[in-house]
């Protein structure tokens, strides 16, 4: 069957199907007629077992050694089980947390921040997380990746306005002044070439479905 049948079966995005066949989860045959991808009922039975897990947030890496049978399913489950109670003792904090600001019933102009944020500070000493950066959000990802390239290439064109500047002063040989300025060319070429692909990268990445389900 077609990948737009197995979206509507499975309830998982064309791109995720994709994500998960990049990653080595499913194996779907090609026709060898037009060479599509040509899905399985073990495809989608497959499938349904992977938002089953990632729904749990199972790691993908976690769903990988199952499938290749070097782990279990009690044991995956049990270690996340783990994880899970982790980041419910974490919340449990922060829900303590937040309700002794309530019921401190101050407003924020009259709130010390510092006395707060040193009883997190020790907290996370601990081990207590109060913030999953591992969930960023894709615009913010994105957002970053050209921040960084933009700042890069705004110092190599200053760069290069500087040799030409003062070589507008004390003009140097047209060799010197290739050799100062083309090199700083090839890097933006290079900066832009690394920020496309670092787009398709978070692009082709595994998309929140929560939303979905």
């Amino acid at each position: 069957m077609k990948i737009n049948e197995v979206e509507q079966l499975v309830g998982i995005t064309k791109k995720n199907i994709r994500f998960y066949e990049d990653q080595g989860l499913i194996h779907p045959e090609r026709n060898k007629t037009n060479g599509y991808r040509d899905y399985s009922e073990g495809d989608v039975s497959l499938l349904l077992k992977i938002k089953l897990l990632r729904r749990l947030a199972i790691p993908i890496e976690e769903i990988r050694r199952l499938l290749e049978g070097r782990l279990t399913l009690r044991d995956c489950m049990e270690r996340h089980q783990i994880c899970l109670n982790h980041e419910r003792h974490n919340m449990e904090l922060m829900i303590e947390m937040c309700q002794k600001l309530a019921e401190r019933e101050i407003c924020l102009a009259d709130l010390s921040a510092e006395v707060y944020l040193e009883q997190l500070n020790e907290m996370e000493k601990g081990g207590i997380r109060f913030v999953n950066v591992s969930k960023v959000d894709v615009s913010k990802k994105k957002r970053g990746a050209q921040i960084a390239a933009g700042v890069m290439i705004a110092l190599i064109l200053l760069w290069d306005l500087f040799v030409l500047t003062v070589n507008s002063y004390d003009p140097a040989p047209l060799p010197v002044i290739l050799l100062l300025t083309v090199p700083a060319t090839l890097v933006i070429i290079g900066i832009v070439l690394a920020l496309r692909e670092r787009m398709k990268e978070i692009d082709g990445g595994e998309e929140d479905e929560a939303v979905n389900y």
